[in-house]
């Protein structure tokens, strides 16, 4: 029988060891391969770094539509690009804090008179409110539509009379609130939505209905003048025992015509009302976050792209928009001003006031000289044409003054 020796066993032993040292070491000289990148986590950080959100108020509210026109300019759902997120809302009062409180929530649709009013609400909790939100631009004037029975004359016959003021803090009853109890006329307040306050109207449960927005309302447009319907005009002839002056301070002179609504009024016979300015808001984001790089990445894309709302594909209150228009209590968003620091002739060529003569000849000449030109102009040497072309023409009228 073979013996093993403690003498080889040992050896054995040593050797298995040896060889069991040197197969680690060669196993430790391997490299292990790199993980593979993880494409959700890569994926999820794009989707986020592209996205801002934009709340809106109802679907029948001009700044819905405002919003889908923005979004189908400006998206880009490419790396590094664009897109606008809008969100269904409220309006008013409920905007303004969205903006300032809704995680998640950029950008909002508000009217002018939003800060001073919901300053009086709670001036402890909306304290230096005017450095917390800033306007990126005016977007168009909302019209305050004063819906009644032929009977209805003027707002003093609404007094103690059941008027709808809209949802409540909707931004139509934050200005009609506003705006009656200035005139001091008292009634008693409903909040249906527009289209129940127009089965209510007819029904003879309410005097009068009230919204605010940009003409035409879609709701209104289906109202007839043969059904016994009209505007409620809001001027100094159907006021004459008030004092109008306060109203007119803080609001626009607006009317309402028979190109909006048809069947509603007499062509040539336009009814006088007022109107609030409508303008993107933004919370007043620290220049060195994320949030406020991206509001002014897309300020940039929807500025640079202004002339794209011009097309009659998009809605027809955009030809009343005024990039560099100043809105009395508000503060300019800083990316929003420094845009139009740089691009001032830009801004002029799209102003309302600009008149669509010189615009269309300057476009008409554009076009003859970049096919002539070697290579497409920049925005500087646009902008130095623009300049020369104007004076040009500035002169050409000035000759045909004289003659």
């Amino acid at each position: 029988m073979y013996r093993w020796t403690f003498e080889m066993v040992f050896h054995s032993l040593r050797g298995l060891g040896v060889c069991l040292l040197l197969s680690a070491s060669a196993s430790a000289q391997v490299v292990a391969p790199p993980a593979a990148p993880n494409r959700y986590q890569e994926q999820k950080r794009e989707t986020n770094e592209i996205a801002v959100s934009l709340v809106v108020s109802g679907l029948t509210c001009t700044c819905a539509r405002f919003a889908e026109d923005i979004r189908n300019v400006v998206n880009d759902l490419r790396p590094g690009g664009m897109r606008v997120l809008p969100i269904l809302g409220v309006g008013g009062f409920q905007n303004v804090n969205d903006i300032l409180f809704l995680r998640g929530v950029d950008m909002g649709t508000v009217d002018q008179d939003n800060l001073k009013l919901i300053k009086k609400r709670d001036p402890e909790l909306y304290r230096n409110i005017e450095q917390k939100i800033h306007f990126i631009t005016k977007l168009y004037n909302a019209e305050f539509h004063v819906l009644a029975k032929t009977s209805i004359t003027s707002l003093a016959d609404l007094e103690g009379k059941i008027v709808n003021f809209n949802l409540k803090d909707s931004q139509t009853h934050v200005t009609a609130d506003n705006i009656f109890n200035i005139l001091k006329i008292p009634t008693q307040r409903t909040h249906y939505d527009n289209d129940q306050a127009i089965q209510k109207l007819s029904s003879g449960e309410i005097a009068a209905m009230i919204v605010l927005t940009g003409a035409p309302q879609s709701a209104l447009q289906k109202v007839k003048k043969e059904d016994g319907f009209h505007f409620v005009p809001i001027t100094e002839a159907s006021l004459p025992k008030f004092d109008l002056t306060p109203v007119m301070e803080e609001y626009l002179p607006a009317e309402l015509t028979s190109d909006l609504y048809p069947n509603l009024v007499e062509p040539g016979k336009p009814v006088p009302t007022i109107a609030n300015r409508a303008l993107l808001a933004v919370y007043n984001w620290p220049e060195d976050t994320e949030r406020y790089r991206r509001v002014a990445r897309f300020v940039q894309e929807f500025f640079g792209r202004i002339d794209k709302f011009q097309e009659k594909s998009r809605h027809p209150k955009w030809k009343e928009i005024n990039l560099a228009a100043d809105v009395p209590g508000w503060t300019r968003f800083k990316a929003a001003q420094e845009w139009l620091n740089g691009n001032r002739t830009l801004v002029a060529v799209n102003a309302p006031e600009a008149k669509e003569d010189v615009k269309a000849s300057f476009q008409s000449f554009l076009d003859k000289y970049q096919t002539s030109a070697s290579k497409p102009l920049t925005g500087q040497e646009r902008e130095l044409l623009f300049k020369e072309f104007k004076q040009f023409m500035d002169t050409q009228g000035t000759r045909r003054a004289a003659r």
